[in-house]
């Protein structure tokens, strides 16, 4: 976990080098290639948290569906590049969880793209449910007069 400019743990910053079979005959990485860093974000956020995405699948029969993705594209990231991917949970409900991202080129320090993914927690039938207790901390809920 890295500290946040408020002194408090609010991101994780993963690494990831892009490979050339994520890139087009130009050296630029394909978009649909940002989603799948997105979840290498938040599978690292969970670690870093202090529990592993996997095992609340299948102890907890807990898995956080995405619902809604979104990416804005601002440079692009190139073949060889070596990028960090933030991620940061910026809202939590009781069956929600919304993570943040930012993708940086490592060696320029600019903002390559943003996104953000709402989550909605279900079962493994794909049954909506509740944030087990024991994640809670993990995932802070706020409060909400909105049903979800």
């Amino acid at each position: 976990m890295t500290t946040g400019t408020a002194g408090k743990k609010d991101y994780v910053d993963a690494t990831v080098r892009v490979r050339y079979a994520e890139t087009d005959q130009m050296g630029v990485v394909y978009y649909g290639n940002y989603f799948t860093w997105f979840e290498v974000g938040r599978v690292e956020l969970c670690r870093q948290l202090g529990f592993e995405y996997k095992k609340m699948e299948e102890d907890d029969d807990s898995f956080i569906v995405v619902a809604s993705a979104s990416c804005r594209y601002r440079r692009s990231a190139r073949f060889d590049d070596l990028l960090t991917i933030r991620t940061r949970v910026i809202d939590s409900h009781r069956r929600t969880v919304k993570f943040s991202y930012e993708i940086l080129n490592q060696s320029t320090n600019e903002l390559l793209a943003t996104g953000e993914t709402i989550h909605v927690v279900c079962d493994r039938l794909g049954r909506p449910k509740s944030l087990p207790d024991k994640y809670r901390m993990y995932f802070p809920m706020k409060k909400s007069h909105k049903v979800d």
